[in-house]
């Protein structure tokens, strides 16, 4: 012990009353899943944008989540991330830490990614510059770009290059990508803060077929190493991917399933998919 009671968690340095010890960055996935939204309510002005919303994600699963525009998807990522307060429920990382308790910055610290539908990079500096920029470290951008690499930290992004698809466009300027490929970046720039779970807001939103499908390619790559979260309008998209499916609907699960299960489900067919 080092003199913190057993009623309480430390993560990142910080404490919290959870239950017992958990060393900085670790994560209870003693029973397999990652991710838990419990009972989970948010309300604006008496709206009930998620209602009592429960599903969980395991450990290196890749789930995406559907739904009719006003389901809530938007809502339940910014509850997860820390930029919305639910009214009731919580939501954890683990069996303990209640990331309800968390701000933004400490929830992103130890583990949660998010990319939003439209890419953000830093369009002045190379595709190489931006993964030095997004390497997980405390340092100012300038205290980044004028230190010099070690070969670990050189190997390891050129490794990423080469998993996004953009080793030719190392040197490039990021803001002369293709759309598609600056969603690729994006996800690299997570991926090179370790991230344990990745949400992915419309990641194949405005791309290309080609793009499209080398995108599907990446996520299920990376499932397994990290867990995924994918909101997604684009059916053939998720059908390319999913292997679990939750359908949300006024702010709660309507269905969860396999692909093929959702598509026959007369309830997702009446609100959502249609006939």
């Amino acid at each position: 012990m080092t003199g913190v009671s057993d009623q309480t968690l430390i993560v990142e340095g910080r404490t919290m009353g959870l239950g017992h010890v958990v060393r900085p960055g670790e994560i209870d996935l003693s029973h397999g899943s990652i991710l838990y939204v419990d009972s989970v309510t948010v309300s604006f002005d008496g709206f009930k944008a998620l209602n009592d919303l429960s599903f969980a994600i395991d450990a290196g699963e890749l789930r995406c989540v559907i739904g009719p525009n006003g389901a809530g998807k938007t809502t339940m990522m910014d509850v997860i991330t820390g930029k919305t307060r639910p009214d009731t429920g919580k939501v954890y990382l683990g069996q303990t830490i209640d990331l309800t308790e968390m701000g933004e910055y400490e929830i992103a610290r130890i583990g949660i990614g998010r990319k939003f539908q439209k890419p953000t990079v830093f369009e002045s500096h190379t595709v190489f510059e931006n993964l030095e920029l997004a390497m997980k470290a405390d340092k100012s951008v300038w205290t980044v770009l004028f230190q010099r690499l070690s070969g670990e930290q050189r190997d390891r992004i050129h490794e990423m290059l080469s998993r996004i698809g953009l080793t030719e466009r190392a040197d490039s300027l990021a803001g002369m990508l293709s759309h598609g490929q600056k969603q690729w970046l994006e996800i690299g720039m997570l991926l090179m803060q370790d991230p344990q779970i990745l949400l992915l807001d419309e990641p194949a939103a405005g791309m290309s077929d080609e793009e499209t499908a080398r995108t599907a390619e990446l996520l299920q790559t990376l499932a397994g190493r990290h867990s995924i979260v994918v909101v997604e309008h684009d059916m053939e998209f998720v059908a390319s991917i999913a292997r679990k499916v939750t359908v949300l609907h006024e702010g709660r699960v309507l269905a969860e399933g396999s692909m093929d299960r959702i598509q026959n489900d007369e309830r997702v067919i009446e609100v959502y998919l249609g006939r």
